[in-house]
């Protein structure tokens, strides 16, 4: 055994690796713990914290990779073509909101901020700062969503389909013995409630977030694959994240920056 792997182990032992739901949760806590952290910097350092939260989380992953569930296949074929209906659904659900008057925001008191429809580059333009100073609002621009479309491509796909098909699908069927639960198990329970519970990670698209989640439930009790699911959630991100910068930079669509 080499000395990184004897660390890994000790470490993963000491960080909780005995209990089963420890390294499916831990990944995404992380994630959201450095995601937080990032409003703390500069708009213009947000590409460094993107790749600070993005390895940091995949780290924790890769840190209890031996106690993690079976990932399956992964359905490459099968993931693009769901990928793309989903992510096209997400945006344009979204605008069908809007324009039904559907409040963008989830309609909960402790949930404060506005979603504007700005291009992010004016928003760079006007904060400045070292990096913009260095290269130019665009060259920090690029930077910005490079980072943050591969970050939400690979480590978001990997971290929220740990939590939400690998865990929390299966603790809301038997929340003390979850891991006793197979891998797509189905409950009308575990089912609404994690779409329900969606919304409080996209409070911003709280409404389309429901039917997506119910997409991929459904994709994880057909194929019963959690590296398919994370197949089909980087790829759907991916997609959603070049639809919204096609959109807003070569088509000058100001509502698509409101899904960026």
């Amino acid at each position: 055994m080499s000395h990184v792997e004897a660390w890994r182990q000790r470490w993963a032992d000491r960080l909780g690796g005995r209990r089963p739901d420890i390294p499916l949760i831990a990944p995404m806590f992380v994630y959201l713990l450095l995601l937080a952290g990032r409003d703390a910097l500069p708009a213009d350092w947000h590409w460094i914290a993107n790749i600070v939260r993005g390895i940091g989380a995949l780290l924790v992953v890769w840190l209890y990779r031996d106690r993690l569930p079976p990932w399956g296949r992964a359905h490459v074929p099968l993931a693009i073509p769901c990928a793309i209906l989903i992510a096209l659904g997400w945006y344009y659900g979204q605008l069908a909101f809007n324009a039904l008057g559907v409040p963008q925001k989830i309609p909960l008191p402790f949930f404060s901020g506005e979603i504007e429809a700005v291009d992010p580059r004016t928003k760079l333009a006007e904060a400045g700062g070292f990096w913009i100073s260095l290269w130019g609002v665009d060259a920090v621009f690029w930077l910005n969503a490079i980072t943050r479309v591969a970050v939400a491509t690979v480590t978001v796909a990997f971290v929220e389909e740990l939590f939400w098909r690998g865990f929390l699908l299966r603790a809301l069927i038997d929340w003390d013995a979850f891991e006793r639960v197979p891998l797509g198990a189905f409950s009308w329970r575990s089912f609404l409630g994690t779409s329900l519970l969606s919304t409080l990670e996209h409070p911003f698209n709280w409404l389309v977030s429901i039917p997506c989640w119910f997409a991929f439930n459904g994709l994880m009790y057909w194929k019963k694959s959690l590296l398919f699911l994370v197949w089909v959630h980087g790829l759907t991100n991916l997609v959603l994240y070049a639809w919204v910068l096609y959109r807003g930079i070569a088509l000058g669509d100001a509502q698509a920056w409101l899904l960026w």
